[in-house]
């Protein structure tokens, strides 16, 4: 029957825009600890006086910095998805297959609210 639907109904949207909200919420909590760790980064250890542990540190410091940003960069690329889905929800297109045009079925779109593809079409571009 579900293969049948054309379209989520307004309420299962509604549902749905409630679970993507909340997981922005928390990406932007996310993405700003994130981004004060790298950005404070540099105020850390300047007290210790042990030339072995601040070459140490400052090593330390710059991997988990590009780390930082790299986590930075994907945190903020989720938002941009949980965003577009939102807009997906209002013009009514969300949990639509953009290969199939079927329904994504809504265990996926819990799991992956921002999917854009079924699995079948997921599993085809492998």
């Amino acid at each position: 029957m579900n293969e049948t639907k054309i379209r989520y109904s307004d309420k299962e949207l509604e549902e749905f825009r409630l679970i993507i909200e909340e997981k922005i919420r928390h990406s932007e909590k996310d993405l700003a600890l994130i981004e004060s760790s790298y950005k404070n980064d540099s105020n850390n250890g300047t007290d210790d006086t042990s030339p072995t542990f601040k070459a140490f540190e400052e090593g330390s410091e710059t991997m988990s910095k590009e780390a930082n940003v790299q986590l930075a960069i994907r945190q903020e690329k989720f938002i941009r998805d949980l965003k577009n889905a939102i807009l997906r929800i209002e013009n009514k297109s969300y949990g639509i297959c953009r290969v199939s045009g079927k329904l994504i079925k809504k265990e996926r779109l819990k799991l992956v609210p921002h999917a854009t593809l079924s699995i079948d079409a997921k599993r085809q571009q492998h």
